[in-house]
């Protein structure tokens, strides 16, 4: 039963991180000679990862790059069909990740995206294992108290026990106290007549 709560947990963490990280996961059309850009304004020292994959079109490649807040390329690739890029945010502001089928004259690409944030993901992590450690906690306490309720019930058990032949005990002994009191001791006959 821990491991499938423990697993339930951690499917729960993948869903909060998906929601609460802003991660996003798309799927677009990209026109033949066209470019399509997306914006996501970030914090300075997030860590972000942006995969993406060409899943229809021409030779399944696109081109891609990533800009700063300041305009500065931090990534460029040309005619790549999948790639994966992990960044460390160095500036707070508006990140720009575009993507290009301007060298194409007459095919369309449809291109898949996912963009998380894992700096989020590695919160609702220790959130989670805060969680985790709250509940082996408890656990452990509700062993040490069960364990206490049965010896409690072990003595209570032993108690009733010693009770019920001690009322026994009283109970015979005054059955034969009554019953001496109804006893008539009768004289001896000393055999003269008179």
């Amino acid at each position: 039963m821990r491991a499938g709560m423990r697993a339930g947990m951690r499917v729960l963490a993948v869903l909060l991180c998906a929601l609460r990280a802003g991660g996003t996961e798309l799927t677009f059309e990209l026109p033949d000679s066209a470019k399509q850009c997306f914006h996501q304004e970030l914090e300075r020292g997030l860590k972000f990862t942006l995969d993406y994959q060409v899943i229809t079109g021409g030779h399944y490649d696109v081109d891609c790059y990533v800009e700063d807040p300041n305009g500065r390329t931090i990534y460029k690739e040309t005619k790549k069909q999948y790639d994966s890029f992990p960044h460390r945010t160095e500036v707070k502001g508006v990140y720009t990740f575009c993507f290009s089928n301007e060298f194409s004259t007459f095919s369309h690409k449809t291109v898949y995206f996912d963009f998380q944030m894992e700096s989020a993901c590695v919160t609702i992590h220790e959130a989670l294992n805060t969680v985790i450690d709250s509940q082996t906690h408890y656990r452990l306490r509700e062993a040490q108290d069960r364990s206490r309720a049965e010896d409690l019930n072990g003595r209570v058990s032993y108690w009733s026990v010693g009770e019920t032949l001690i009322l026994f005990v009283v109970s015979i002994g005054q059955v034969m106290l009554l019953k001496s009191f109804f006893t008539e001791k009768r004289p001896g006959s000393s055999g003269t007549s008179t």
